[in-house]
């Protein structure tokens, strides 16, 4: 059967063909390496919830609340528009196929990550515990038969983050800066609980790891930053340091008592290191 996160990327891709790296049970096992979601009693939940209350203020900005219901759109696509001005370039799989290409396959390599954890736990989403509206209705149908812990939709977004860095790693704060809120645009959206999205980023990261044991994977982002170096000059976005000129030699004497010599000067005097007897 086909991971759950991994179909989903494929359908907001229009059934795309990809060539994962790693098949979902050759990643890394979430159910050993971390934790599960937190009991309804315990302190993590009650930060859950006051995260949830953060998430509807934030609605009240009208521009926060328009990007996470556009972070909502799940696929590679959505990424490509929202990551862009953070990346510094517009990557297209007409344009950039390198680039493209090691963002396809590895973000639906990490995004497999989640597939044994949300059919295990199946944890409810905030909106079903409130029982309240989220900023996209028309998803809610599909949300409620799709467990809420981990999230995929930061996963995507925090393993796109780290996958661009690679490429272009002159705008990394800029590019994990927009993948951190695009994971916490999913408290602001209302699907998912803080610990969803922690956890989230933790399994991100430690997929984004297993992709650098593929050598396939390290010669396809060779290609991308190729690619990228060769449509930016063939340079970083850093501008190339200017030549310095060289200062002019030092042609002044000095007497062995360090002392500044003069033409007058007579006997032994240092030049550039070189001891002439001056008559």
């Amino acid at each position: 059967m086909v991971a759950l996160c991994l179909a989903m990327t494929l359908q907001a891709q229009e059934e795309e063909t990809v060539n994962a790296y790693f098949t979902p049970d050759e990643m890394p096992d979430m159910m050993i390496f971390l934790p599960g979601p937190p009991d309804s009693t315990s302190v993590a939940f009650m930060n859950d919830v006051a995260r949830y209350y953060w998430g509807k203020e934030m609605r009240k900005d009208p521009e926060r609340a328009a990007e996470a219901t556009r972070d909502a759109v799940y696929g590679l696509e959505t990424i490509l528009e929202e990551f862009e001005e953070a990346f510094g370039m517009k990557v297209t799989k007409e344009d950039t196929p390198e680039i493209y290409k090691v963002l396809l396959e590895g973000t639906a390599t990490c995004d497999s990550i989640c597939k044994i954890p949300k059919a295990a736990y199946r944890r409810p989403r905030p909106f079903m515990v409130f029982n309240e509206p989220t900023l996209k209705p028309e998803d809610e149908e599909a949300l409620r038969k799709n467990g809420s812990f981990p999230s995929g939709h930061t996963l995507l977004g925090w393993s796109s983050a780290l996958l661009m860095m690679e490429i272009n790693p002159d705008r990394a704060t800029e590019i994990l800066t927009r993948g951190y809120r695009y994971g916490e645009n999913r408290l602001v959206v209302g699907a998912h609980w803080q610990s969803d999205t922690d956890a989230a980023r933790l399994a991100a990261s430690a997929a984004y790891a297993r992709l650098h044991t593929s050598e396939r994977f390290l010669e396809q982002m060779k290609k991308a930053r190729e690619e990228y170096r060769k449509l930016n000059g063939g340079s970083s976005s850093v501008p190339a340091a200017e030549a310095v000129p060289s200062k002019p030699a030092d042609n002044r004497a000095y007497t062995l008592q360090g002392t500044p010599a003069t033409p007058a000067t007579r006997g032994v005097i240092v030049r550039q290191g070189v001891k002439i007897v001056q008559h």
